[in-house]
């Protein structure tokens, strides 16, 4: 019996003994989302074209992964971004994604922020930053960003999203463009209003469908475009291609600003 005790004493050491030495087991690594955030649709271009393409899948404590190719074979579209993400990867390093979707929404995934740059000279990042004033007070002489005369806001709204300076008052800014016809019309265009060409009193930023977002008597509307214009100016050329190669269209009178 005593014997027998002995031997139990010592097993039950041993096991102890080596439970102590025995290697950690490690639990398998996984990639944890740590933040999701929704962002104002903004358009960027490709930074650097070995950057990768992912899809991502999975609960946010074990996401997948999945490398969809390099940005290289997608050309080099306008990519717009909507989410942006925050992941903590496998290999304990955290990681910024921005999801992308092509301009002909052929090709979605996640990319690493590092790999697109914000591309500033679009109407998508013009009408954003324009509307974000919606609402705001008209007081003349005014160049932001609460309150705006009508060539102050076309001023502010180009400075901040195309970091472009464009002249403070109306009439600047209608001489210092080419002209367009009204058939080239084009979301981008600046519409000037006046007795005639010598005499613009009112500018607003043309958004498409006969409409225009400008700073009026009544603050910055977006709103039908009721009169004849003396012209429009071409900021934004086709395909949202960025020069400053600009110009107008013709005829009377339209709101003071």
């Amino acid at each position: 019996m005593k014997q027998r005790l002995i031997v139990l004493i010592v097993a039950i050491v041993g096991l102890t003994v080596g439970l102590l030495h025995a290697p950690a087991v490690e639990a398998q690594a996984t990639n944890r989302v740590i933040t999701t955030t929704a962002v104002t649709k903004t358009a960027y271009l490709t930074k650097n074209s070995q950057g990768g393409l992912y899809q991502m899948s999975g609960p946010a404590n074990n996401t997948k992964i999945k490398s969809l190719g390099k940005l290289q074979r997608y050309g080099n579209p306008t990519w717009f971004v909507t989410k942006q993400r925050q992941v903590r990867l496998a290999n304990r390093t955290t990681a910024k994604y921005a999801y992308v979707t092509s301009a002909n929404n052929r090709v979605k995934g996640w990319v690493k922020t590092g790999s697109i740059k914000k591309r500033t000279r679009s109407f998508t990042n013009l009408y954003n930053v324009a509307k974000s004033k919606l609402g705001h007070r008209y007081v003349y002489g005014a160049v932001g960003p609460n309150t705006f005369d009508c060539s102050g806001y076309t001023k502010y709204v180009f400075k901040q999203a195309a970091q472009t300076n464009l002249p403070r008052v109306a009439q600047a800014q209608y001489r210092q463009y080419r002209k367009i016809s009204k058939q080239r019309a084009q979301k981008g265009d600046l519409v000037f209003f006046g007795s005639n060409t010598g005499s613009i009193s009112h500018v607003g930023i043309y958004v498409g469908g006969g409409k225009m977002i400008d700073a009026q008597d009544n603050g910055v509307k977006n709103e039908k475009i009721y009169v004849p214009l003396v012209a429009r100016c071409r900021l934004l050329p086709a395909r949202q291609l960025w020069r400053l190669t600009n110009q107008l269209m013709s005829s009377p009178t339209g709101p003071s600003g």
